[in-house]
């Protein structure tokens, strides 16, 4: 074999090699991608449960028993009441800063926190102190197996869903 076939075959072996890199890091993103859209959607999936589960209960804990006909009758304090557990739970409020880790899930854990807030309707998106007959709920859900990149810096990605819940009174 000449010189000339030696050189050939050697361009020919560092090409294949550069061809077999690229083709490596494709798939790695690939799969980078593939599971962040699963995390995403896991998450998405336990965020909207939670939604459901909160929205199970009554309105307020002044109306689990009766109806209230007036904002002044109305908890004014949002999170369990004293003596509450999650067991006990029984209005939308006793969520506000609950906090859960789901760990069932073969792929990931999850954490996730909740947040009460009442809004008005003109307003969903800022929170007021005062009761009114709106409350939003919100939810985020983050993981360790759920990490953004930007330039330099990593850190955890945060779903986070809200949805309004509205009290009504019908005679």
């Amino acid at each position: 074999m000449g010189t000339g076939q030696t050189m050939i075959t050697l361009f020919a072996m560092v090409l294949l090699s550069f061809l077999i890199l690229r083709v490596n890091s494709l798939f790695l993103q690939t799969n980078t991608t593939l599971y962040t859209t699963k995390f995403d959607v896991l998450a998405f999936s336990i965020a909207q449960s939670m939604i459901q589960e909160i929205e199970a209960n009554s309105f307020d804990q002044n109306t689990v028993s009766a109806a209230v006909t007036n904002t002044s009758g109305l908890s004014t304090i949002l999170g369990p009441e004293s003596g509450e557990t999650f067991a006990t739970y029984n209005d939308v409020d006793d969520y506000n800063n609950y906090t859960r880790t789901v760990s069932t899930l073969p792929s990931a854990v999850f954490n996730v926190k909740c947040k009460v807030d009442y809004v008005t309707s003109a307003a969903p998106d800022v929170a007021t102190s005062t009761p009114t007959w709106n409350k939003r709920i919100s939810v985020y859900v983050t993981s360790p197996s759920m990490m953004i990149s930007a330039g330099n810096v990593t850190k955890a990605d945060t779903v986070k869903i809200s949805q309004a819940f509205s009290y009504w009174i019908f005679k």
